[in-house]
């Protein structure tokens, strides 16, 4: 990729107050179009412990949140495109013992966060068997009735790759790596597994102690993705700044060379006007309801946060793309102020580089 670095703006300016005010401890930024890189940063360090490692653009972050279109929402296009999925096959049709209340849910439901399953079930605390997850997700009472809400739902994602999983024959992570990372040559990016022989104390801290878990550097900090082992649909993924580089890329030139514009035009389709968010297909997009892009993306945003404290945003009218990642989860997740920080630097990065 061609590079433009154009020295200190406001861009990077915020950048560092985040890390001067200690928001995170590690900090990596991108901002681009297509495969020009117009601006690129990385600082800190993976801890605030002695001789910890410095932050470069080849810093592994935990995803979070950003895996489910890092994972299976790029594995669910690729079958889309392939005629092995559709976007209303459902629950009764794909899954054996579904069921009553859950046989109507749509793939697009599960997308779209509409599904009724709920927002979180603490998997870590009602199993002791990882091979009981989906079973457990399915005989949940249903908050809502499917398709007449939005709520955001780790769950229907973790339902999703079960399904994609079921449908292809391959674990999630080989879906990812073999669909989606070597293909666009993310060769740092993968899924990691759960035990201590995981700990990489060069890839940025998450927090030090969460809801049942020691941290554990390397290791994945989600509670539910780490009982199921680390590779799950709602979380797993570890990347750099590098790769992100190239997967934003690929939004930014609308799923080149993954998918077809057409289907990016469909997964980029808001599903859920007048409700709570505004939802695509995996994506998060921007508009009147309240989002991550802050004030200058207008309606043409689309991406994902991930909990940690990372984002991939893309302006899907010019392509300017943003990939942040930071871990203020790390050593506590009380730390709220990375939300209005966010806002501050997509502001800034449209109004510098809308028009480059």
């Amino acid at each position: 990729m061609s590079s433009v670095n154009t020295g200190i703006s406001n861009v990077e300016r915020l950048f560092d107050l985040g890390l001067e005010q200690k928001i995170y401890s590690a900090g990596a930024i991108a901002i681009g179009k297509g495969d020009r890189v117009l601006f690129e940063k990385a600082a800190g360090h993976v801890s605030y412990e002695p001789d910890a490692a410095a932050v470069t653009v080849n810093t592994k972050f935990d995803m979070a949140s950003c895996s489910k279109i890092l994972g299976p929402t790029f594995a669910a296009f690729h079958m889309i495109e392939n005629g092995d999925l559709c976007l209303e096959d459902t629950l009764g049709e794909l899954l054996d013992h579904c069921p009553e209340d859950k046989k109507r849910i749509t793939i697009k439901n599960l997308m779209t966060h509409t599904s009724g399953l709920p927002a979180e079930i603490l998997l870590w605390k009602e199993l002791t068997d990882p091979s009981e997850v989906l079973n457990c997700i399915l005989n949940t009472p249903l908050v809502y009735p499917t398709g007449t809400n939005v709520t955001y739902s780790c769950m229907g994602y973790i339902t999703l790759a079960k399904i994609l999983e079921k449908l292809s024959g391959m674990p999630l992570d080989e879906m990812a790596r073999k669909w989606t990372f070597d293909p666009l040559g993310m060769k740092d990016t993968q899924y990691r597994g759960n035990d201590k022989a995981s700990e990489d104390k060069t890839i940025a801290y998450t927090e030090v102690k969460s809801l049942f878990y020691e941290g554990i550097p390397g290791v994945v900090h989600d509670e539910n993705a780490r009982f199921i082992g680390g590779v799950s649909g709602n979380a797993g993924v570890f990347s750099t700044l590098h790769d992100l580089e190239l997967f934003a890329a690929m939004l930014s030139k609308d799923g080149e060379p993954l998918v077809t514009k057409r289907l990016m035009d469909i997964a980029r389709v808001n599903y859920t006007p007048g409700l709570d968010e505004n939802r695509g297909l995996g994506f998060q997009l921007s508009g009147p309801s309240a989002t991550f892009f802050g004030d200058l993306f207008g309606n043409d945003g689309f991406g994902h946060t991930g909990y940690t404290g990372t984002s991939i945003a893309v302006d899907a009218k010019t392509g300017l793309y943003v990939v942040y990642l930071t871990n203020r989860v790390y050593p506590s997740r009380s730390e709220g102020r990375l939300t209005r920080l966010r806002h501050q630097i997509h502001n800034a990065a449209v109004k510098e580089f809308i028009g480059c």
